[in-house]
């Protein structure tokens, strides 16, 4: 507590204190976070089952990122994302984003910018949960109750329930709030986040689709995967309508734009990617759960289409996200910033990956460690896999002694976070799941005797 009340007082001190003339010249940050979206799903990058036109507009004229990758599941990618840290840090359970926490919005909120979230929340039951979190303004869906979200859907605003008319969309709605907020603040340096209801199951019609029906109720009636292609369609319609907006404020050329997915597509889509099907893997710790799209468009500093094979996690985005707006990235974040590749520079490419990944943290917990490169993944318990020649990690691990060199050098990345779990949430985790294995022990379990190799 006395935390959280030191930097509320510096940050209004900051605010106060900073020339406007400097806060004005920062360029406006959106953040687009697809929910369930996977990297095969875009055109840009090779995906031939759905329509992204303003995604691939966006990727041609700004940078495409092949090798991005967040955690397998919504909430764990929510959190590392929102504070720059790995889970193994903060992740307390399915659902929650512990209030102690400091976010981007915190950060960015500090040095002046106008702060909005809108979208999925999923981050705590609390009513001021979004304003605690640093945002200023918000439209959110699943923050105290969990109603439908699509056709006729419940959202919350502000923390205050509100119901919508018959024929209402929840995408659309959360689309109106975005295309104000940037209105509203457009002669301001603004940040929004906005973690996209859409694609999402359950798979049903959008206002486009030819089945759309303005009277359901509910997110039981009219599902049917064949949805998800007028869902995707949908998403990208809303980027567009978003994209245009900025235009037409003037406001787009010093604004960066960032699109990504929080995790992989669901298990029951599969897609044409590259010549083959491809099906969604959400859930799963291989590249089917964790690769996802990553797009940044910012006019004012990329004047062509790029592409960047560099290993991005979500943990980056933060740093990014400072760095942009000139912000001092605080002690223990976990991210490295990728703001040089957007500018066309080498910046400093992480050798590896690692994910700390919990589901649900459960009883059953399910803890799965590993590092991965561009070649190698290597798990806690010891299991390796040729990325190469098993991009899916459907054969058989490789022996012990294979790989020797690639093997230390991700021992040596899992190495460093075998204490980083916070004993507090372990303590409130056994407190919530008598008779558990807290995660840090179970972590200690898996690990090999003969770490080093």
């Amino acid at each position: 507590m006395i935390r959280r009340r030191l930097f509320v007082v510096l940050s209004v001190l900051a605010v106060s204190c900073f020339p406007w003339s400097e806060v004005a010249a920062r360029p406006n940050l959106i953040l687009i976070m697809a929910d369930d979206f996977g990297y095969e799903c875009v055109g840009a990058n090779g995906g031939e089952s759905y329509q992204t036109p303003h995604l691939d507009r966006l990727a041609a004229t700004g940078v495409r990122f092949e090798n991005a990758h967040s955690y397998p599941l919504c909430t764990p990618t929510r959190v590392a994302l929102m504070t720059g840290k790995h889970n193994v840090r903060n992740y307390l359970n399915f659902g929650t984003l512990p209030r102690n926490e400091i976010t981007f919005a915190h950060l960015l909120k500090q040095v002046g910018y106008a702060t909005g979230v809108c979208g999925k929340w999923q981050l705590g039951k609390e009513t001021d949960s979004p304003q605690h979190f640093g945002f200023d303004d918000a439209l959110l869906w699943q923050q105290t109750r969990r109603p439908p979200r699509y056709a006729n859907p419940g959202l919350e605003r502000n923390g205050v329930e509100e119901e919508y008319p018959e024929g209402s969309y929840g995408p659309a709605l959360i689309n109106d709030f975005a295309l104000d907020f940037v209105t509203r603040h457009r002669d301001r340096p603004f940040f929004l986040y906005y973690p996209m209801i859409l694609t999402h199951d359950p798979f049903q019609p959008t206002p486009d689709s030819g089945d759309w029906d303005p009277k359901a109720i509910g997110e039981k009636v009219h599902r049917d995967v064949k949805h998800f292609a007028d869902m995707t369609a949908f998403m990208d319609k809303m980027i567009g309508r978003l994209d245009a907006k900025l235009e037409e404020l003037g406001i787009r050329e010093n604004t960066l734009l960032l699109f990504l997915g929080d995790n992989g597509t669901h298990s029951t889509v599969t897609s044409r990617f590259q010549g083959t099907d491809y099906q969604g893997g959400k859930g799963t710790t291989t590249s089917r759960g964790t690769h996802v799209p990553l797009i940044a468009s910012w006019p004012a500093v990329m004047k062509k289409g790029r592409v960047c094979q560099d290993l991005i996690g979500a943990v980056d985005f933060l740093p990014t996200l400072c760095d942009a707006a000139g912000v001092p990235v605080p002690d223990g974040s976990d991210g490295v910033s990728f703001l040089p590749q957007l500018k066309g520079e080498a910046g400093t490419p992480r050798d590896a990956l690692y994910l700390w990944y919990s589901p649900r943290q459960q009883a059953d917990l399910k803890v799965k460690e590993y590092a991965f490169d561009h070649a190698f993944k290597l798990y806690r318990g010891g299991q390796m896999f040729d990325l190469s020649a098993d991009p899916f990690e459907e054969g058989a691990p490789l022996a012990p002694d294979a790989a020797p060199e690639a093997r230390v050098k991700l021992q040596a990345i899992l190495d460093r976070y075998v204490d980083a779990r916070p004993t507090e949430l372990d303590r409130a985790f056994l407190t919530a799941n008598p008779g558990a294995t807290s995660p840090k022990e179970q972590g200690k379990k898996k690990r090999p005797a003969n770490s080093a190799n």
